[in-house]
């Protein structure tokens, strides 16, 4: 009888290297990786109709409730010609750093993988996206005035509920959080420098025996879901692993602005996992 599959969570802040992680990934026969699920979202439904405030929260007990959220995954799953009989899975959404106490408890052994970059970074790759769409009204934005200008589409992006505010907030609330150590914090650009040396990083840190990927040959693409979104590109991954050097498009202040938010620089307060370079070697 074929065993469950082996959970694993990758989340972090958009435009930081999620999408490239599941394409390397993906390499590995053991492994299934992809760009965001829906699997976050079906799993914050079935939460919202089953606890308080919903009529069925009375009659669905906490180990009901385990039942159904553990079930979604195996479900979803079960019958995917590309995810059946994989026995490692990596599940990608941005919630999951705001779910790792309920993630820990449906599964014990799973580590959540965070992808940062410097939220600088971020915004100027989201804004690069906006501009090489110009025909578009994405929906990335609900109206004019947000779309209005650099200035009013960065604020936007920023705010607590919307795409890099969300990822933001809830990468902080894990990396200070009481679940922290089963996280690893995973930079854009050291992924992006040296893959190799993060990669072998990435699986010490989740168990699994290395596999050699080639990193000159990657295939990744989801030009449906991203034109559906009006943001062409946006999950297109490059067949070779290098660092872009290039100028940002933000104006001076904006940068700086962002620049700023690199919380997770600072080790001396959380348990969570971090790659940093030292001495021309990936640490944790």
């Amino acid at each position: 009888m074929k065993g469950l599959p082996q959970f694993h969570f990758i989340s972090g802040l958009p435009r930081s290297g999620s999408t490239l992680l599941s394409a390397i990934l993906l390499q590995n026969p053991r492994f299934h990786a992809g760009m965001t699920s829906p699997v976050g979202a079906l799993f914050s439904g079935i939460l919202e109709q089953c606890s308080a405030g919903s009529e069925f929260g009375a009659v669905i007990d906490i180990d009901m409730r385990r039942r159904l959220l553990r079930g979604l995954f195996d479900s979803y799953y079960a019958d995917k010609a590309d995810k059946a009989d994989k026995p490692v899975i990596f599940d990608t959404n941005r919630q999951w750093c705001a779910r790792l106490p309920a993630l820990k408890d449906l599964f014990p052994k799973a580590k959540t993988i965070a992808c940062v970059r410097n939220v600088a970074w971020v915004m100027d790759s989201l804004e690069r996206l906006y501009r090489a769409n110009p025909f578009e009204n994405t929906k990335l934005f609900g109206d004019a005035v947000e779309r209005n200008s650099v200035y009013s589409r960065c604020e936007t992006l920023a705010q607590h509920n919307r795409l890099v505010g969300y990822a933001w907030t809830a990468l902080k609330e894990a990396y200070y959080g009481e679940n922290a150590d089963s996280m690893l914090i995973v930079d854009y650009d050291l992924l992006s420098q040296a893959p190799e040396r993060v990669m072998r990083l990435i699986y010490d840190f989740i168990g699994e025996p290395w596999f050699e990927h080639d990193f000159d040959s990657l295939a990744y693409d989801a030009p449906e879901f991203d034109q559906a979104l009006g943001v062409a590109g946006l999950h297109k991954v490059k067949a070779r692993v290098a660092l872009q050097s290039r100028r940002t498009i933000l104006p001076p202040d904006l940068f700086e602005k962002y620049a700023e938010l690199s919380f997770w620089k600072d080790g001396a307060s959380s348990a969570a996992n971090v790659i940093r370079m030292k001495s021309d070697a990936a640490v944790r």
